[in-house]
C-alpha cells in the first residue's frame, strides 16, 4: 500500500526579495505598489470628474493634497494602533517616522486622504460628494494594487492550508530588511508548510467591490457621497472576514483583531449613511472662466503675446462650479448653453403672518374694482366728473393703472 505524498503538488511562490538598489537608493517593492496605486486611482478618478463636468486635470490638483495627508493618516493610525514598537519598554520613538520600514494603516490612509480631498475640493470650488463619488471605483482598484507589495514582503497570510492556492513564505532576515534568510548553501529560507494567501483574497475581493460599485452607481444614479458610502461597506464587509483569518502580531481587544472591530464599525457608519443621505446626482458647469485673450485695437503684432499660441491650448481650472440637475448638464453639453439659475424663493411671509406679495395683489385688484363700475369692461375709458377737457387732452388718455404699474 502506498501513501499519497503529504507535500502539495501545486502552491503559490513568494519573491524572496522586496528590496533592490539602484546605486544608493533602495527601490522597494511595496512602495512601487502603493505609486502604481495611486495611478491607477487617479486615472478612474479623473475619468468620472470629467463625465459629471469637472475640467480636465483636476484629480492632479486634489492628489497633491490627498496623497501625502493619506501617507500621514496612514502612519498615524499604525503609530497608535501598534505603540508598543514606540513607546513601550524597548520602543524607539524615532521610529515613528521611519515610513521606509513599513507600517501603513489603511483606515488612516482613507481618513487623511478624505481630509486632504476635502480642503482640495474647497479651493477648487467642487463639492465634496463630486469627488467621493468620483474616487469610489478608483480607490479599491488601488488597494488591489497595493497589496501585492505585502506578497513581496512575505507578509499579510493566513493559517495553514493544503489548498492547490496555498502559499510559501519565506524567513525574512531582520539584519537584512527586505531580503529572504538563506541557509549554509545560499538558498532562502522558507516557513514550514503553506498558508491562505490573504493578500490575495483581499485584492480579489477589492476587485470585485470596484464592479460593484460601479454597476450600482451606473443603474442606481447614487450622488451625495453614497458610491462612497458603498465602497466602504463593501470593502469593510470584506475585510472583516479576512481580518479574521490573519495570523501575524496584532493587538486584540475582547479576543478579536483590533481590525476586526474597526472594521465592523466603519461598515456601519457607513451603512448608516448610505440608508439616510438621499438626493439626485450632482452635476458641474464651470463658472467664472476667463476669456481668450483679444487682439488689441489697430492691428498693432507687437502687442500680442505669442508665446501662448507657440505653447499650444492650455486647459485653464475656472474660478469654480455651479451644481446643476443631469438634464441641465445634458443639454449644456449638447448646446453650450448655461442654464439659467432659478429665482430664490420670495414667498417668506412677513412679520404680521401675510404674504407680501398676495397683499400687494388683493390691493391692485380692490383699487381696479373701486375705479371700474359693474357693467363696463375693465379697463375701458369713462369720463373723470372732477377733470376738464383740457386735462383730459393733456394726460394723452393715461388711466391711473397705467401710472401704477
Amino acid at each position: 500500500m502506498t501513501l499519497a505524498p503529504m507535500t502539495p503538488l501545486a502552491a503559490l511562490p513568494s519573491p524572496s526579495t522586496a528590496v533592490w538598489q539602484l546605486g544608493p537608493v533602495p527601490i522597494r517593492a511595496y512602495a512601487l505598489c502603493i505609486i502604481v496605486g495611486i495611478v491607477v486611482a487617479c486615472v478612474v478618478t479623473e475619468y468620472r470628474l470629467r463625465r459629471r463636468g469637472v475640467a480636465p486635470g483636476a484629480v492632479l490638483d486634489i492628489a497633491v493634497w490627498a496623497v501625502p495627508a493619506g501617507i500621514v493618516g496612514a502612519r498615524i493610525y499604525h503609530v497608535i494602533t501598534s505603540p508598543e514598537k514606540y513607546f513601550g519598554a524597548d520602543g524607539q520613538p524615532l521610529k515613528a517616522f521611519a515610513i521606509w520600514e513599513g507600517g501603513l494603516g489603511i483606515w488612516g490612509a482613507v481618513a487623511g486622504g478624505a481630509v486632504g480631498a476635502w480642503f482640495a475640493a474647497r479651493q477648487l470650488g467642487i463639492p465634496f460628494g463630486v469627488v467621493a463619488d468620483a474616487l469610489a471605483p478608483g480607490m479599491p482598484l488601488a488597494q488591489a494594487v497595493g497589496r501585492f507589495g505585502n506578497w513581496f514582503n512575505n507578509e499579510l497570510y493566513g493559517g495553514r492550508t493544503s489548498l492547490p492556492w496555498g502559499l510559501e513564505v519565506h524567513v525574512m532576515d531582520p539584519d537584512n530588511p527586505g531580503h529572504a534568510l538563506r541557509d549554509d548553501a545560499g538558498n532562502p529560507v522558507l516557513q514550514p508548510g503553506l498558508y491562505h494567501p490573504a493578500f490575495l483574497y483581499e485584492a480579489l475581493w477589492n476587485i470585485g467591490v470596484a464592479a460593484l460599485v460601479v454597476v450600482l452607481d451606473r443603474k442606481l444614479r447614487l450622488g451625495r457621497g453614497r458610491a462612497f458610502a458603498l465602497y466602504v461597506m463593501g470593502y469593510t464587509a470584506g475585510r472583516f472576514w479576512i481580518e479574521l483569518m490573519r495570523t501575524d502580531e496584532a493587538n486584540h481587544i475582547l479576543g478579536l483583531r483590533l481590525n476586526v472591530w474597526t472594521a465592523a464599525l466603519v461598515f456601519l457608519g457607513a451603512l448608516v449613511y448610505f440608508l439616510r443621505v438621499r438626493g439626485p446626482r450632482e452635476y458641474l458647469i464651470p463658472v467664472g472662466e476667463p476669456a481668450a485673450p483679444v487682439p488689441p485695437a489697430g492691428g498693432d503684432v507687437s502687442q500680442v503675446d505669442l508665446s501662448a499660441r507657440e505653447a499650444g491650448a492650455r486647459p485653464v481650472a475656472p474660478e469654480g462650479y455651479r451644481v446643476v440637475s443631469e438634464e441641465q448638464f445634458r443639454a449644456y453639453q449638447e448646446t453650450g448653453e448655461v442654464p439659467a439659475e432659478e429665482p430664490a424663493a420670495t414667498d417668506e411671509p412677513d412679520r404680521d403672518g401675510t404674504d407680501e406679495g398676495a397683499a400687494a395683489e388683493a390691493a391692485t385688484a380692490a383699487e381696479t374694482a373701486e375705479r371700474e363700475p359693474v357693467g363696463e369692461p375693465a379697463g375701458a375709458a369713462r369720463p373723470d366728473p372732477d377733470r376738464t377737457d383740457e386735462d383730459r387732452a393733456g394726460a394723452g388718455g393715461a388711466r391711473p393703472a397705467d401710472r401704477d404699474s
